[in-house]
């Protein structure tokens, strides 16, 4: 009896989360290590399955990257990478096109739909518009070229939205199209961020590779669970925040300046953690917020 009256507990403790959060549009971006475990994977769709039972309004922004370095290996097509970016050349965004659409979105539609899901893959494509764009390099501040790698000049919601107001969940692929219909690769996380702009999401959740923003890179227990944006300067200049965590913190502050209310970054590595940080008091990872937000 003990045990079901814990199970209770659990449930009386996300009730008002479930309430606040009834009919907003929540953004998850999944992607990195979060996606090389089968059953990580299938675990984080149910989680997406249940914030759509209990009426929040999912939208998932997926990466793929070991898939496609995968193909690319296989297809004796060079993996290489710019300050980060991968170098997309016309055979590699042939690879990345065809592995983001026909192997990493229909799975997890498919993890979705077998959980009771009513998911729906979404190509970038229709929705991301985007121009070349290049690498810059932050040492010299060179321009580098990283060949077929977008940067977004645009977003057209209407397909999500669309998607949205018949009760489906979208899984949208990050890639553009520019004005003249070249492919682009797009960087996943800031394909989020845009996406969640555009469609005036609640929340943004990142399911990263670390718990959250450390205090100490070498403590994993260092978590800083909350970071307003007028405190970031302060953190770079410390190096709390630096390398490749820094575009993806800018464009969580766009976001935010956009009128999302919170971003959270969170580790995709560890179950349930989705459901651990949105529906408990505590949360665990890091939450982004503007000075004036409600704590």
């Amino acid at each position: 009896m003990k045990e079901l009256i814990g199970k209770a507990a659990v449930l009386i403790e996300a009730l008002p989360y479930i309430q606040k959060f009834r009919n907003s549009i929540m953004v998850v971006k999944f992607g990195g290590s979060a996606m090389e475990d089968p059953e990580l994977v299938r675990s984080t769709m149910r989680d997406v399955v249940l914030l759509e039972a209990i009426g929040i309004r999912p939208i998932v922004v997926h990466g793929g990257g070991k898939a496609i370095s995968a193909e690319l290996r296989r297809q004796d097509i060079p993996v290489r990478f710019v300050n980060g970016l991968r170098y997309t050349c016309e055979k590699t965004i042939k690879v990345v096109d065809d592995v983001l659409h026909n192997q990493v979105n229909a799975e997890l539609v498919k993890l979705g739909r077998e959980c009771g899901g009513r998911m729906i893959g979404l190509t970038g494509k229709g929705i991301l518009h985007a121009v070349r764009t290049k690498s810059v390099d932050p040492v010299t501040g060179e321009q580098q070229d990283v060949g077929f790698v977008g940067e977004i000049t645009a977003v057209n919601a209407a397909p999500i939205m669309e998607a949205l107001e018949a009760g489906l969940t979208p899984i949208v692929t990050p890639l553009g199209t520019g004005i003249d219909g070249q492919t682009y690769n797009i960087n996943a996380d800031i394909a989020a961020c845009k996406i969640a702009e555009a469609v005036h999401a609640r929340k943004l959740v990142f399911l990263s590779d670390v718990p959250g923003v450390l205090a100490d890179c070498d403590d994993p227990d260092s978590v800083i669970p909350t970071i307003r944006t007028d405190e970031i300067e302060g953190l770079v200049l410390r190096r709390i925040l630096s390398g490749g965590m820094l575009p993806k913190i800018k464009s969580c502050v766009a976001a935010l300046n956009s009128g999302i209310n919170k971003v959270h970054l969170i580790d995709g590595r560890v179950n349930h953690t989705l459901l651990l940080e949105i529906f408990t008091d505590h949360g665990v990872g890091t939450q982004i917020v503007r000075p004036d937000s409600v704590m």
